[in-house]
């Protein structure tokens, strides 16, 4: 699969998962929970017929994913989330954590499998109206729920968060990292947290900043957004300057350690050499802390 389009046209079609599932070119992905199935670092695609006849016990949910390249169809299928797919003969495919999975996945299948995995805790986690507690109907080949009781819709939840690079005001050759107390020794990140009701992105960065390492920012600036679903994230990547890079301080709970590191040190780390430990490259907070670097390196 080169490319990948989520055909959102189609979901509304009588019959769309039933035709694909009946289709023997279409890709089946099955997910449990997080595990997504891989081989010799692809996702393991499988056909309809396995888990329509062989497996279908273990299915929950179906949703239609989309189309690749060729207009084959992508479907998800929801597992119960403590199956083991059985793929019969199949040694060579193992299921992962998508954390784990996905930095090796290629680009297109890294896109899928996070869709996939997003929408497959929807559907397995969600199956009760939240307003008056009945049991939903799925509609939209899985992409919406309505309520037969009180006749609301419901869709997927994507919560926002931001995640900024802090940038030394006065030495461009100085990032600001923080250790969260969760983390092994030496392993520090870009400073991170959700939006807050009423809260706009740029406002949150200020906070989130404010809260984790004592740093007052400015000059808050947009780069990327990486979609996560830990629980349901979208992540919003951001750059900001320190006002006063001395007042950087650890909040003692979530942050324990906050600290400027130059551009040698960052490299070493990225290169995967000295005692810093930076986040995976399958992460927005790598591409934050790359992005920075490249900037600067002669």
């Amino acid at each position: 699969m080169t490319r990948w389009h989520r055909a959102a046209e189609d979901r509304s079609r009588d019959g769309v998962i039933d035709s694909a599932l009946t289709d023997p070119r279409t890709r089946v992905l099955a997910i449990a929970g997080d595990r997504v199935p891989v081989a010799d670092g692809r996702v393991a695609w499988s056909s309809p017929d396995r888990w329509t006849r062989m497996a279908a016990r273990h299915v929950t949910d179906w949703a239609f994913l989309g189309r690749d390249d060729e207009g084959v169809p992508v479907v998800l299928a929801v597992l119960d989330s403590d199956a083991q797919p059985p793929w019969p003969g199949e040694a060579s495919v193992a299921t992962q954590p998508l954390r784990v999975a996905s930095p090796d996945l290629p680009a297109v299948e890294a896109d899928v499998a996070v869709t996939a995995v997003s929408l497959a805790r929807w559907l397995s986690e969600a199956p009760f109206c939240p307003a008056c507690g009945a049991r939903t109907e799925t509609r939209d080949a899985g992409w919406s729920r309505r309520c037969p009781s009180c006749g609301r819709e419901h869709f997927p939840r994507t919560d926002p968060a931001v995640i900024v690079a802090v940038t030394h005001r006065h030495d461009p050759d100085r990032l600001l990292l923080g250790s969260n107390a969760a983390w092994a020794d030496g392993r520090y990140s870009c400073f991170a947290g959700f939006v807050e009701a009423g809260e706009s992105l740029e406002n949150t960065v200020r906070r989130e900043v404010r809260e984790e390492a004592g740093v007052e920012v400015d000059e808050v600036r947009y780069q990327a957004s990486q979609a996560w679903p830990y629980p349901r994230s979208l992540m919003v990547g951001f750059t900001a300057q320190a006002v006063d890079a001395g007042a950087a301080r650890p909040d003692g709970e979530e942050i324990l350690s906050v600290r400027w590191f130059g551009r040698d040190e960052i490299g070493e780390g990225l290169a995967g050499r000295g005692d810093l430990l930076l986040p995976g490259p399958a992460s927005i907070a790598h591409r934050l802390i790359s992005g920075w670097y490249a900037g600067g390196a002669s």
